[in-house]
């Protein structure tokens, strides 16, 4: 979804050209989550210009000295511009270039915000981009990753109060509406104060930057739903600690420290800066002033006093961001699964059985998440599994062995449906919600409505400290590392993995399960390799979307522990390759889906080994009495497919495992198939027309 990106700075020299360098790369590295048009707002005019030898240099009013006179409240720069943000940073610099702006003029204190848009309310265009404002003197700027779902109310108050709105977005009415606050104040209000009056009459979810001229350099953040978080670098030797209440920013030993920090909507836009990072919660104020922050809750009881929390270190390096030598993030992230598959199972799997002692006192699986949780996961009435998109497909390929380890019922939920149902979840129940991201907008309403009715929630995220780590009783980090292409493609494999331990793992004291669960361990270990020889079918797969890539349909069939195979490879030539695309469960073949196969129509059956083989030999020999078009997906050395190939069948042949892991191999041929098919077709792969890596908002919102 959209992207926030903002920069602030106290005593800390920059000049212009660093400023908006920083800005640019922030939006860059935020261009994986999907948008279409950008902006960016900066100070001109230093806001608070204070030197170490200017340090309590306070004129009779109270007011700071500045190096070139007091502040004037000089509105800020502001460039708005659809499509790439190369397109923004070119219309910038010849505004700069135009207004004869200095490039290398010196800032000691810089409030810059910045923002990448994902259309909801209003076509991309310029006047729609953020950031919005108040009026032409641009007293309030703001940007918005979220949706406003009372803003037509709101609009149509401030336009009976004579304001004038520009855009079709909701967002527009929030720096109106601070506008409307602040002329109507008996005395001044501090910053977060006056955004906090702000935030009582929104509804909807929202991250927010405000920045404001009669608030010259301060910066104000808020979160409710949509995910933002706080990166800090400390002047050099200096021991900081935050407001303690709102009253403190005003405090004359705030004007002595350095600090520069950057507010994002994702890690991947402050890891090059720093490593310390502040995630913010529901509700939350941030306030930036001076050399020090300070967070406060608007839930709480006392609005003024600042609540604590925790400054994390981010465990990752900024080449997990980068390309690292490939054309695309998703090609990289393709070819990343064996390090990915295995770093999943680092330090949780013993890939060696005991050869001494009671097997049973020796753990092969250990996730550390679940040590407290297990029995009551396994006195459950049923597990829930909800998720959306790919995700959702991880959950419906490891379904069946968490049925056949655990032996209590498994039930798959879309986020959205049950929402939409409200269907009934009991405190007996164990709920298990799965997003790549953590933030997912529809999972984690979901997480919250199983909550509130006092069901165990466990959640899989490949983000630490995302809102579903968070907000979940228990649960367990992919560990895949960064994901910046939309298409999810390690992150799916991870999650395979991931619940498969989790049943694994809660089938340890079974006597009747031992055994398959020990050949499962052991097919765990020799997984990475048997990925990395599978990635070798890049070339054959090139040749096969070359010969694919005019089509307008394609269909996957499959069924049993595939049938997710076929659901994710449609998932991927859609929205990827823009090609329609059907996974359709084998079994119902005969009730629909027959009546489409004809020889024109490619059919991709994914026939490796396992309990269905025999089943879907029969549903190639129907496919064939019908002249369809195959593709067969099937394992090395299978006689019965190979006589297939005979008949003009192509095969696509891959290693095999144990079948509960053979979705893990299956997909990443068809993970090839659909980015080279997107690639010559001459599309975006790492971003799709009309899509987000991270849904963080919903229709309800």
């Amino acid at each position: 979804m959209c992207g926030i990106f903002g920069y602030y700075t106290f005593g800390v020299d920059k000049d212009l050209r660093a400023v908006l360098l920083t800005l640019f790369n922030g939006l860059k590295r935020l261009e994986y989550r999907g948008y279409d048009s950008a902006g960016v707002a900066v100070e001109l005019v230093d806001p608070y210009p204070i030197s170490s030898k200017q340090v309590g240099n306070e004129s009779a009013d109270g007011s700071i000295a500045e190096e070139n006179g007091l502040h004037d409240g000089a509105a800020p720069l502001i460039c708005k511009e659809v499509g790439k943000v190369e397109a923004l940073e070119r219309l910038t610099y010849d505004t700069i270039a135009r207004d004869q702006v200095e490039l290398e003029r010196q800032f000691k204190n810089q409030v810059a915000i910045s923002h990448t848009r994902w259309a909801t309310h209003g076509s991309p265009s310029a006047i729609n981009s953020h950031p919005h404002v108040s009026d032409v003197h641009c007293e309030f700027v703001v940007v918005h990753n979220g949706i406003i779902t009372n803003y037509k109310l709101l609009k149509d108050f401030l336009m009976r109060h004579g304001e004038v709105f520009l855009s079709e977005t909701d967002t527009e009415v929030i720096p109106k509406l601070c506008k409307f606050v602040y002329e109507r104040l008996t005395e001044k209000l501090a910053f977060p104060k006056l955004v906090m009056e702000v935030l009582k009459k929104l509804e909807g979810a929202y991250a927010l930057l405000i920045k404001s001229t009669h608030y010259p350099g301060q910066l104000v953040a808020c979160k409710r739903g949509s995910p933002l978080i706080l990166g800090i670098k400390d002047g050099a030797n200096v021991r900081r600690t935050s407001f303690s209440r709102i009253r403190d920013a005003e405090d004359a030993h705030w004007r002595s420290t350095a600090i520069e920090c950057w507010v994002a909507s994702d890690a991947s836009a402050v890891v090059e800066h720093t490593k310390r990072v502040i995630v913010l919660e529901d509700n939350d104020v941030l306030h930036l002033q001076g050399g020090g922050y300070g967070i406060y809750n608007t839930a709480g009881g006392d609005v003024d006093e600042a609540v604590p929390r925790v400054l994390l270190t981010l465990q990752v390096e900024v080449e997990q961001i980068m390309k690292g030598g490939f054309d695309h993030f998703m090609q990289k992230e393709i070819h990343e699964q064996p390090e990915s598959l295995l770093q999943t199972m680092r330090g949780r799997v013993q890939f060696q059985r005991p050869v001494v002692g009671n097997p049973y006192l020796t753990p092969r699986i250990k996730l550390g998440g679940l040590v407290e949780t297990a029995e009551t996961i396994k006195r459950s009435r049923r597990i829930m599994l909800c998720a959306c998109g790919t995700s959702f497909n991880a959950c419906l390929a490891t379904r069946q062995t968490l049925e056949d380890m655990c032996d209590v019922p498994v039930v798959l939920e879309l986020a959205s449906d049950l929402l939409d149902r409200r269907c009934p979840i009991f405190r007996d129940d164990t709920c298990v919600f799965v997003s790549q991201s953590g933030e997912t907008a529809d999972t984690l309403r979901a997480m919250e409505y199983a909550k509130a009715k006092g069901a165990l929630c466990v959640g899989f995220t490949n983000t630490v400290g995302s809102s579903i780590s968070r907000g979940t009783h228990c649960g367990v980090h992919l560990n895949a590392g960064y994901e910046i292409g939309v298409a999810s493609t390690k992150a799916y494999t991870s999650q395979i993995v991931a619940i498969t331990m989790m049943a694994l793992q809660l089938a340890e004291d079974s006597i009747s399960k031992r055994e398959k669960r020990d050949q499962i361990i052991d097919e765990l270990g020799q997984l990475p390799g048997k990925v990395r020889s599978t990635l070798m079918l890049d070339v054959a797969m090139q040749e096969l979307a070359a010969q694919l890539k005019d089509e307008h349909s394609l269909m996957f069939f499959a069924r049993g522990y595939n049938y997710a195979t076929a659901l994710e490879a449609a998932l991927k030539t859609k929205e990827v390759a823009l090609i329609h695309s059907e996974g359709i469960l084998a079994g119902e073949m005969k009730h629909g889906p027959l009546a489409l196969v004809d020889e024109n129509l490619p059919i991709v059956v994914v026939a490796t080994r396992g309990s269905m083989h025999k089943k879907m030999e029969s549903v190639i020999q129907q496919l064939l009495a019908r002249s369809a078009k195959l593709f067969i997906l099937c394992n090395e050395g299978d006689e019965t497919m190979l006589a297939y190939e005979q008949q003009g069948c192509k095969l696509i042949q891959v290693p095999e495992t144990v079948e509960c892991l053979q979705p893990v191999i299956n997909i990443i041929p068809l993970q090839l198939l659909s980015y080279h098919l997107t690639i010559l077709k001459g599309l975006n792969v790492d971003q799709p027309r009309n899509l987000a890596k991270s849904v963080t908002v919903s229709e309800e919102h």
